[in-house]
């Protein structure tokens, strides 16, 4: 049994504890285009998910969308991923981008990384925004690695999630694009697309990703999260979604709501 919740929550914060993955309006009383009333639902009133005849249709829809979808966060190896994806936070992957092309050049390990003097660093990160925070986990986790793994990045989560500021969306991350290890990565887009489709219906984002992982074969976990992302920022928007080009609408959960 689902126990009731608040129609929508915002994707809360990041795994740090400081950084934000959502956004918020007060005004609109919006997370990321989906609706945030106070009210209460209980399980039989929460809008039905998607029967599994429907998520293929939504998959394949998806993979048709987005035949192109993979990382846009340029990396070469497990380290480098994981130090751009702290760096994502709040911060588009274009300007993380920017930012990674010169810091690998400087720091390509994690035994430099560790090594790095604090406020060069942060002037080096400045354009990502959050420098001060960011600069401390990418050194904490530098220096973890250094000291506890010799300066590789272990392929396991719970491994990964001991590290210094990485939780499980990092982690996923990281397993995911690196490593090969099937995983849905829960960010803003993923969750407010699989939300609106039906994919899920859930209050957060551990509650979304447990109900993706159990309508989407194991197989398609890494992809299926590229293509929710690719379609949160190229048609499925938050505040102002471009239903009138996607391709899904007739399957979508969202759109049958409001139009």
């Amino acid at each position: 049994m689902r126990p009731n919740v608040l129609n929508y929550a915002c994707v809360g914060a990041a795994e740090t504890g400081k950084l934000f993955y959502g956004s918020f309006s007060a005004k609109q009383n919006r997370c990321n285009g989906v609706n945030m009333k106070q009210e209460k639902r209980n399980e039989n009133e929460c809008t039905v998910r998607c029967s599994p005849q429907q998520v293929q249709a939504i998959l394949e829809g998806l993979a048709a969308a987005h035949p192109d979808a993979k990382p846009e966060l340029n990396f070469s190896n497990p380290f480098e991923l994981l130090i751009a994806t702290i760096l994502s936070a709040q911060c588009t992957d274009k300007q993380v981008n920017k930012c990674t092309a010169q810091l690998f050049k400087a720091y390509p390990d994690a035994e430099s990384m560790a090594a790095a003097d604090e406020e060069t660093l942060k002037k080096n990160i400045k354009p990502c925004g959050f420098f001060n925070t960011k600069a401390k986990h990418i050194l904490s986790v530098s220096r973890d690695l250094t000291e506890k793994y010799h300066g590789v990045v272990p392929n396991d989560r719970e491994a990964l999630q001991s590290l210094a500021g990485v939780g499980r969306k990092t982690a996923s991350v990281v397993l995911s694009n690196a490593f090969n290890v099937p995983a849905i990565a829960v960010d803003t887009h993923v969750f407010r697309v699989s939300n609106r489709l039906g994919l899920a219906c859930a209050a957060n984002v551990e509650a979304t990703e447990k109900q993706l992982m159990q309508c989407i074969p194991e197989e398609k976990w890494s992809i299926a999260h590229h293509w929710l992302i690719f379609h949160g920022r190229r048609v499925c928007s938050a505040q102002k979604p471009k239903c009138d080009i996607c391709t899904l609408k007739e399957l979508c959960k969202y759109h049958k709501e409001n139009r």
